[in-house]
């Protein structure tokens, strides 16, 4: 039997996609169903059905590691979002060297996040720390600050190195946004007699919340899903204080070898990660039929 010509030509994609994506998803679907354990294979085959989740759901730590990755995703995107907004502005009033500034908004989306994490574990280190040596050569502190061993200060520094690491997704999408702006809403304000302010706050601002709240939806499913920067800097210490949905199923799965657990978790991470999404998308909507966009 002869194929068609069109699925020959796609069969390569579909082979790698089924190879790639879609068996790893339906085996560790199937995994969440059973008691496998990575250091027993063949529990694999024992069906215990729903318990991993109700076992999820019921699970203290599971929900604390949710709290935590809802707080640095809070502070993280509103953090990102203000200074991004302020970087774009001040780089959309650069007339000379505009490129070259756009440029090196993108160098901190470049590094790896397992470079990040070392490098903000280099900087927070209480003993040889760069921030730590800065405050005390500036006579703010006589003693060390233990930044990665306080389990408060430690989520504070996750915190920083997760700004500063996407802080540019907002800015190079708000950057487009204010080029895209039209101008006649703005010389009609500034005739009106609007202040600087008021123009922003009442014409550019609605025009750039549709470019907001799609960097909000890009962000969103990278914080949920962290992992990296936290296992570097804290893997999730001290004391489980730092951490998050994902160093809890790591954790889980090739720690403590509970595979099948661990995969039930991280399916019920992937709903509520789908839950932001949706819940910024629709934000996204609003936004867009407010400026009369359409759907």
């Amino acid at each position: 039997m002869r194929l068609p010509p069109w699925l020959v030509l796609l069969l390569p994609a579909f082979v790698i996609l089924l190879a790639v994506v879609a068996i790893p998803l339906v085996l560790s679907l199937y995994s969440s169903f059973t008691a496998f354990q990575l250091t027993r294979p063949e529990t694999i085959t024992r069906w215990i059905g729903t318990f991993n989740y109700g076992k999820a759901m019921g699970d203290a730590n599971f929900w604390a590691a949710f709290g935590r990755a809802v707080l640095l995703l809070t502070l993280a995107l509103n953090l990102e979002m203000l200074l991004g907004l302020g970087l774009a502005v001040m780089v959309a009033k650069v007339t000379l060297g505009q490129r070259l500034l756009r440029t090196m908004m993108m160098f901190p989306m470049m590094f790896s996040p397992i470079l990040v994490g070392f490098q903000f574990k280099f900087i927070f280190n209480d003993n040889v720390g760069l921030l730590n040596n800065a405050l005390q050569s500036l006579g703010l502190t006589d003693v060390a600050i233990p930044w990665l061993v306080d389990g408060n200060l430690a989520f504070l520094a996750i915190v920083a190195a997760e700004v500063w690491t996407s802080t540019s997704v907002f800015a190079i999408l708000i950057l487009a946004g204010i080029f895209a702006i039209p101008q006649d809403p703005v010389e009609a304000a500034r005739v009106d007699g609007c202040t600087p302010w008021q123009t922003f706050r009442y014409v550019t601002l609605p025009f750039l919340m549709p470019f907001i709240y799609i960097a909000m939806a890009i962000r969103s499913l990278d914080v949920a899903r962290a992992y990296d920067i936290v296992q570097v800097m804290t893997a999730g210490g001290p004391a489980r204080r730092t951490e998050l949905l994902w160093t809890l199923i790591g954790r889980t799965g090739y720690v403590d070898a509970r595979m099948g657990y661990a995969n039930a978790m991280g399916y019920i991470a992937i709903l509520l990660s789908i839950v932001f999404t949706v819940y910024f998308f629709r934000k996204l909507t609003t936004a867009r039929t407010s400026l009369g966009m359409g759907d």
